[in-house]
């Protein structure tokens, strides 16, 4: 017994070499088999996304030409209103719109009875082709022809809309061909429905468009209508009759197991046919209005001819030619290192998009300041539908003023992401000086139109409410309509639309102005919150958002952006968003100070006077018994702001007015000074650039920059027809 194991083991040691091509041969065949089936289903897997793509193609073009007849329809009705009190007007009506594209073969206006009571019951014109010609008749009652007993016409009073037909059969110099019929209500001045209007639209154009560049050789397309009705087949060249009408039966037979592609788009049904062998049906529905169905049939054999060959060969070297094992290795090797540097490339990808959503995120500055205050309470959110986004927010307090902006940039992804962060750079430079909401609004535009080839742009609000006033002055590019809501109950905010950023670099864009209640709620979003969509396709909509704001009146912003959160998360159920959804919410609640009056000083714009300013203020500051240090802060402020107003409200040899008020309460000193000069604000003019020299420097600035580091804050404000600077000083802890 030991010697036979010796024997063997001793084989085996002299036939290592044979042994070791026989296991990898072996192995190189194993592989081989897993490698066929992985392609295989990596085959299939494209032949889904393939049909897939050419049904949505298919399905496209088809639903581009019925969008050309609907608006073909709809941009002559306005013809058929400016004429309406002219019946044999309609038949030019109806004649025009045959001319306008030489596919629609025929066009109608079928009138309420007795609209027109001269034309008695019916009046019905009707425009047709009749060879090169086109003839205009009148239908209604011709042959007995009651259109009002036709189930369409009925259908459109009862829902008041737009319907696709039902193919059908009409015979043209002998040949039968099929038409579809696109009917639309049309309305008087009151929204009541007068006529039913249409236009005829020949189906000859949907087997050129089907017939078209095919998947594989022999695959073809069917287009059916919701019932199961074939509409168009491929050429009888082709396709048998038989065969097609096989397929159809098919996909009508509830009781053929069918399944989802791989996408979930579309349905996948496998049969065995007896000439072809096994055979596959990729079939949708096509959304809209009508509802029809297309499909693409495709041939197994053709799918994978590829990939049997290519595995007989395969089989065949292997056997023959051993040494093919080193190449393949090698191969494979190569290739491993493509795949592990692609996965290496997208997981930087996925690092780069993780970082550059932290740093949009950063972007959406908060103002940590607003935070402190009383007078307005401010919250925002925005969920991106992708890593990045295209919408903004941004908000803070400049003297006295919060300046805020909403936006929403057309595309999605990194180009929009990219255009978001530049619009929100420029609203944030603009803004640090600019207080005229339509003047940055202007800069802004005039910036994103510049090299703007990729025709990028975004829809803006940007608003200034005036804290201590609540005058909220506004402009608005193309964005929603603000809601809001105060005593009075929910209301959509006035606004003229105006064009969106990015378009076209001389718009001039308009101002407006409110005044803002104590306790008012104003409520900014971008369209990705009233446009999300259920599993139903419904959206949000206005509708929902101003009943969900009603419910929420006493709520606070924090609480108003939560809640309006869940109520679309929950509407939307496990329907993926395709925009981003962003909310902001601004509460305005300005907190009455008992303030003391302290008197009054009223100055000529003499320099001279600033004797009397000082005087004023020392009696001011006496008894209030503030220590002598903040006294000359105080004086030295105040003087800066009343010679900026002599200086520039009055033009020069002309006398005026200036009034400084000093009112105080347990922790502030507020410092009043209005005049009646021209319009000028302090607060918007440039700051002086302390690194120049005094021979470079231009002249101004300075004084408004004293004003800025000696106060705690400075207001500017034009009230009819008078300058108010307000200067605020905290003058006890």
């Amino acid at each position: 017994m030991v010697g036979f194991i010796k024997k063997i083991s001793d084989y085996i040691s002299n036939h290592k070499k044979i042994a070791f091509i026989i296991m990898a041969a072996l192995l190189l065949e194993l592989v081989s088999a897993v490698q066929y089936v992985y392609t295989h289903n990596m085959f299939e897997a494209e032949l889904d996304k393939r049909a897939e793509s050419d049904l949505t193609m298919k399905a496209l073009i088809i639903k581009g030409m019925l969008n050309v007849m609907e608006n073909t329809l709809h941009s002559h009705l306005w013809d058929a209103k400016h004429n309406i009190n002219h019946a044999d007007s309609m038949f030019e009506a109806t004649k025009r719109i045959i001319m306008t594209n030489p596919k629609v073969k025929g066009s109608y206006m079928a009138f309420k009875p007795y609209f027109y009571p001269e034309k008695d019951r019916l009046f019905e014109p009707y425009a047709f082709r009749d060879g090169e010609e086109i003839l205009v008749k009148q239908l209604g009652g011709e042959n007995g022809h009651d259109y009002t007993l036709h189930p369409e016409y009925k259908k459109i009073l009862r829902e008041n809309a737009p319907s696709w037909s039902d193919p059908y059969d009409y015979t043209d110099n002998g040949v039968v061909n099929q038409l579809i019929t696109y009917s639309y209500p049309l309305h008087d001045t009151k929204g009541d429905i007068i006529a039913i209007c249409g236009l005829d639209l020949s189906l000859e154009w949907v087997g050129d468009t089907l017939n078209a560049n095919h998947i594989y050789p022999s695959s073809y397309f069917l287009l059916l209508t919701e019932s199961g009705t074939l509409i168009s087949r491929p050429h009888s060249d082709q396709v048998s009759k038989q065969d097609v009408d096989h397929v159809v039966s098919i996909i009508n037979d509830s009781t053929i197991k069918r399944s989802p592609s791989e996408t979930g788009r579309s349905k996948v049904i496998h049969f065995q046919d007896e000439k072809k062998g096994e055979t596959m049906i990729y079939y949708a529905n096509m959304r809209g209005n009508p509802h029809w169905q297309i499909a693409v049939v495709c041939y197994e054999k053709e799918v994978f001819a590829k990939l049997h060959w290519m595995g007989i060969n395969i089989l065949i070297l292997m056997l023959l030619v051993f040494c093919i094992l080193g190449l393949i290795i090698r191969r494979y090797i190569q290739n491993e290192g493509k795949l592990t540097l692609a996965n290496i490339e997208k997981q930087r990808i996925n690092n780069e998009l993780h970082i550059a959503t932290a740093i949009q995120e950063a972007m959406l500055i908060r103002d940590e300041h607003v935070a402190k205050r009383n007078d307005v309470i401010i919250d925002a959110s925005l969920v991106p539908a992708r890593e990045v986004g295209g919408d903004l927010f941004n908000y803070f307090i400049r003297d006295e003023k919060l300046f805020f902006c909403i936006g929403d940039v057309s595309g999605k992804g990194v180009p929009s992401a990219l255009v978001m962060a530049m619009t929100q750079a420029l609203f944030r430079a603009v803004s640090s000086h600019e207080g005229n909401p339509s003047h940055i609004m202007q800069t802004v535009n005039e910036t994103v139109c510049l090299n703007n080839k990729t025709n990028m742009f975004a829809t803006l609000f940007i608003g200034a409410l005036d804290l201590p006033s609540g005058r909220l002055r506004y402009c608005n590019a193309g964005h929603d309509k603000p809601v809001i809501i105060n005593s009075e109950g929910v209301s959509l905010l006035p606004v003229k639309p105006n064009l969106p950023a990015g378009l076209f670099e001389d718009f001039q864009y308009e101002m407006q102005e409110t005044f803002l209640q104590n306790g008012t709620t104003l409520f900014l979003y971008t369209d990705g919150l009233t446009e999300a969509r259920n599993t139903s396709h419904q959206q949000f909509g206005n509708r929902r958002t101003i009943d969900a704001l009603h419910r929420l009146r006493d709520a606070t912003p924090t609480e108003i952006i939560r809640s309006m959160s869940e109520q679309v998360c929950q509407f939307a159920g496990e329907e993926e968003q395709s925009d981003d959804q962003t909310m902001m919410v601004i509460k305005y609640t300005p907190q009455v100070n008992d303030y003391t009056d302290y008197g009054e000083v009223n100055l000529t714009n003499n320099i001279s006077q600033l004797k009397d300013l000082h005087d004023y203020l020392k009696s001011v500051a006496e008894k209030l018994h503030l220590d002598a240090s903040l006294t000359r802060k105080i004086r030295l402020a105040v003087e800066e702001a009343v010679v900026n107003v002599m200086d520039y409200a009055y033009p020069i040899g002309k006398e005026g007015t200036i009034c400084v008020k000093a009112m105080a309460n347990k922790t502030f000193l507020k410092l009043v000074i209005t005049d009646t000069g021209v319009a000028f604000n302090p607060t918007e003019a440039a700051k002086a650039d302390t690194t120049l020299s005094a021979e470079d420097r231009p002249i101004g600035g300075l004084g408004i920059l004293l004003v800025r580091e000696l106060m705690d804050s400075i207001n500017y404000e034009r009230i009819n027809g008078k300058n108010i600077l307000t200067l605020i000083k905290k003058i006890f802890n």
